[in-house]
């Protein structure tokens, strides 16, 4: 696990009960929560030369001991990080809403997961590294600001469109709960389609319970209007799915058509451009949500539940 955290972190610098007025519960709003957030961004931007041993004393896991200090000292020179820190700044000028967003989520993890223990949250700018926008491993939450300016920043014109449409800050805290959701999850040995939809439907159901202030959409990373179509043509896609008998099939071409980003789900019909990527992910949503609407269990037994019996208890209907 720390192999791969350092491998990591070298991209990252490479060159129940009654609710209150917030409709949270209020249990979970009384949770006493010390959450520490660091800037490292800000701090290393505003560092000079001679306050770089301070720094790595103060964050030894961002700085590799292969590099010199002459490595840093020349990255606190050039020209696009300091042009990056900038517009980060003027992006997030403070934290303040972003730490309140966290710290709830980390209370109801906290009130889920009795035994969790919470990370120091450290933001960082990862040369707009994407795939790893927030790393969470052990006790340390990592956050590259620089995946957040908003889509149609400048710096993510090179970027596919589906993609850059995920980098806005609407989504942060959606991704420090999918980067929760895979310490708890396990990706399935069945290789069914159906075992991959219901893993990423239980991601999905932990966003419920952990972020309910948030919407659906921020939830799966939609547009409100991706989001609007699937639930449009839910009964039409489940009926897709089973006219073509995807469920138990192990076609390996299926994750990309229905799983994996992208700019659309391929079903292979004329619908397929206005459709959003990533609709096998929603339908397992849907069907978690049945459920646990129609079943007496609790959010750490659903997990490691077996896709199959998820799916043959929840007696799911699509919306029509």
């Amino acid at each position: 696990m720390k192999t791969r955290f350092i491998a990591v972190l070298v991209i990252f610098f490479s060159l129940h009960s009654c609710k209150n007025e917030t409709g949270v519960s209020e249990d979970i709003s009384k949770i006493p929560l010390n959450l520490k957030v660091l800037r490292f961004d800000r701090e290393f931007a505003e560092a000079k030369p001679g306050d770089i041993p301070k720094l790595k004393q103060k964050f030894p896991y961002l700085f590799p001991k292969q590099y010199s200090d002459s490595v840093w000292i020349a990255k606190l020179k050039d020209t696009l990080q300091n042009e990056i820190f900038s517009e980060v700044n003027s992006t997030f000028p403070n934290f303040d809403k972003e730490t309140a967003d966290l710290k709830l989520f980390f209370k109801h993890a906290v009130y889920y997961f009795p035994n969790y223990r919470t990370p120091e949250v450290v933001t960082v700018i990862s040369d707009v590294d994407y795939s790893n926008r927030v790393i969470l491993a052990d006790t340390l939450l990592l956050i590259g600001l620089d995946n957040y300016l908003g889509k149609d920043h400048r710096f993510y014109r090179g970027i596919e469109q589906y993609i850059a449409a995920g980098l806005d800050k609407t989504y942060l805290i959606s991704d420090v709960a999918s980067a929760f959701g895979k310490t708890k999850l396990s990706f399935p040995s069945d290789r069914t389609f159906l075992a991959q939809m219901i893993y990423y439907g239980k991601e999905l159901y932990l966003k419920d319970k952990l972020m309910p202030l948030a919407t659906d959409a921020q939830k799966i990373v939609y547009t409100p209007d991706e989001l609007a179509w699937a639930q449009v043509n839910e009964e039409q896609i489940w009926r897709y799915f089973v006219e073509r008998e995807l469920l138990y099939s192990t076609d390996n071409m299926l994750a990309p058509r229905f799983l994996d980003p992208a700019p659309f789900s391929k079903f292979r019909l004329e619908l397929d451009n206005e459709s959003p990527g990533r609709l096998g992910r929603y339908m397992g949503w849907q069907i978690v949500r049945a459920f646990m609407n129609n079943n007496d269990v609790k959010l750490n037994q659903l997990l490691s539940l077996s896709a199959d019996e998820i799916f043959k208890k929840s007696n799911y209907k699509p919306k029509k």
